[in-house]
This record gives C-alpha cells, sequence and structure tokens, in this order.
C-alpha cells in the first residue's frame, strides 16, 4: 500500500468530505449500489452518521486517507435487535485511482479485526455482484464464502445483474 496511505476513524469535520466522495465514486462504476450524485445522505446528516457509528459498540467507518484526500471508505453496520445484533454488514468503496494499490485489502482486513474485537460480531456479510470478478476473488481470499445468489436484483440499463450474498463467521 502506498506510504502516504492512513486509515484511520471520520470526525465530524470529515461530513462534507464523506458526502463528496460518495457521491463521486457513485459515477466512477456500476458496481456500488447508488449511482453519481445519488447518496442519501446530506452533510448535516453524515455527522449525525458519524456520531452514531462512533458511539455504537459494533459499527465502525474508516476512512482511507491520501495526504487529506479520501482514497477510499470501510463500514461495518450492525443493528441493536437482539437476534441479529451479532452480524455487521459490511460495506467498502475505493476510488478508481486508488485501485489496484491494496487500500481495499488494508480496509477489510481493519473492518475483520475490528469485528473480531468487538465482542459482539461473530459473523460479517457482504452483497457483491456477481461479475464483479476482483472484489469476490478480495472477498474469498480473506475468508468470505459464497453463501447465496440474488438473480436480477440490479438493473441497469435493462441489463439484470445477480448478486452473491457473502459470509464469513469469526
Amino acid at each position: 500500500m502506498k506510504e502516504s496511505i492512513v486509515i484511520r476513524e471520520p470526525q465530524l469535520e470529515d461530513a462534507e468530505s464523506i458526502v463528496s466522495f460518495y457521491n463521486f465514486v457513485g459515477g466512477e462504476t456500476t458496481f456500488l449500489s447508488f449511482e453519481k450524485d445519488e447518496y442519501p445522505l446530506n452533510v448535516e446528516e453524515q455527522r449525525e452518521a458519524i456520531s452514531s457509528i462512533n458511539n455504537h459498540p459494533a459499527c465502525i467507518m474508516l476512512l482511507a486517507m491520501d495526504v487529506g484526500e479520501i482514497a477510499g471508505i470501510g463500514t461495518i453496520h450492525s443493528g441493536n435487535k437482539i437476534k441479529s445484533r451479532h452480524q455487521g454488514e459490511l460495506g467498502i468503496v475505493v476510488a478508481k485511482k486508488y485501485h489496484g494499490l491494496g487500500i481495499g485489502k488494508e480496509l477489510m482486513n481493519n473492518l475483520i479485526e475490528f469485528c473480531r474485537n468487538n465482542g459482539v460480531t461473530t459473523r460479517i456479510q457482504l452483497d457483491t455482484r456477481c461479475d464483479n470478478e476482483v472484489a469476490v476473488r478480495l472477498y474469498e481470499k480473506l475468508g468470505f464464502e459464497i453463501e447465496g445468489r440474488l438473480p436480477n436484483t440490479t438493473l441497469i440499463d435493462g441489463t439484470y445483474y445477480d448478486l452473491y450474498v457473502m459470509g464469513l463467521m469469526l
């Protein structure tokens, strides 16, 4: 990984950069669940989300920073319901200009380590398009297994795509 990349948790003042990052990367690839400028939170809502995440024992957001610029973001979101709080939902995105530098793998390793040590999470789940072969290989390399296939889940320009549900027991 590039020496200038630092992985850290977000601060409230990162909210505007996070919203801008998500709105930008939504237009870089069709593999995300949202398009350019389709990120659902505004800056104030993102600040509230950062506070909520930072105060939840089984949730985390990590920023991969390159000298003040967000290169990637990884998240684990867990609920509070007794029967499902053991499961964290993983999300990850790396800006296209940072692909191939190991940032995604480093974010994933940090997220998995957080889950192993938080005293709550025993399972991590993620969804990814079946044709996102680079991502699927990374997830499998990190121990995730394909647990199911959701046909016709994503529709892009008249073409349907399937999603894999992948899981990792800790």
